[in-house]
């Protein structure tokens, strides 16, 4: 897909309030301090920096992504104080502790070793990282994911919440949250009514996940 037509695809009604969802459950539980760095690993078009960068106004925030399209269009739309690098999630070009928080939406669900990429970002981060993922117990898997998965879901790795969690075992982290959002996602009126019913009465069917953990002070990834 084009990046103009991703980035065009949260302007429509449907994906903006998908977006407002999904950034509303990571918001949550980054819980930005005032003054924070950020760095969003996976930014694809920028289209999370730039609403971190929002929330953050006081801090630097910093995307970074493979795709060198992508970042040509992240920097053309947006602010000149966010800053956009040419990376590969497995190998970040910063030092240790280099950002407060670190986030990363549905990337690792395209990133062959997920584990490398999650320790280079515990490695780089202060205090949390929150993950975007997408959510294999969910009406969207069964309509998008399975055999492969179809449009921008071809080749996805989809998680269970609980897988989620697990990816976190082993590292110098301890459980800080987690959730799931957009359980009905066509987008149409009353599935966006019943939403907040829905998350109440079905706890993890959500198709986005969204799980986040605090860095143990001191440690190494």
């Amino acid at each position: 897909m084009h990046p103009e037509q991703y980035d065009a695809w949260y302007e429509t009604q449907k994906g903006a309030w998908i977006g407002n969802e999904e950034y509303r459950l990571l918001a949550s539980l980054l819980a930005p301090r005032p003054g924070e760095t950020l760095l969003d690993v996976g930014c694809g078009t920028g289209y999370f920096t730039r609403r971190f960068a929002d929330k953050a106004t006081e801090g630097n925030v910093v995307g970074v992504d493979i795709d060198t399209e992508m970042l040509r269009f992240a920097n053309e739309h947006s602010e000149p104080n966010i800053g956009f690098v040419a990376a590969d999630a497995r190998q970040l070009p910063f030092r240790d502790k280099s950002f407060d928080l670190v986030v990363s939406v549905t990337a690792l669900c395209f990133i062959r070793d997920e584990k490398q990429a999650l320790s280079e970002m515990l490695r780089v981060a202060r205090r949390r990282v929150v993950l975007g993922l997408l959510n294999r117990h969910s009406l969207l898997y069964l309509a998008k994911g399975r055999r492969g998965g179809r449009g921008a879901y071809r080749g996805a790795r989809w998680h269970t919440p609980t897988e989620a969690l697990h990816l976190f075992d082993g590292m110098p982290v301890h459980h800080a949250g987690h959730g799931t959002a957009i359980i009905v996602p066509g987008g149409k009126n009353w599935s966006r009514r019943l939403e907040p019913l829905l998350r109440r009465c079905l706890p993890g069917s959500g198709a986005f996940i969204a799980v986040a953990a605090e860095v143990q002070p001191n440690s190494r990834s």
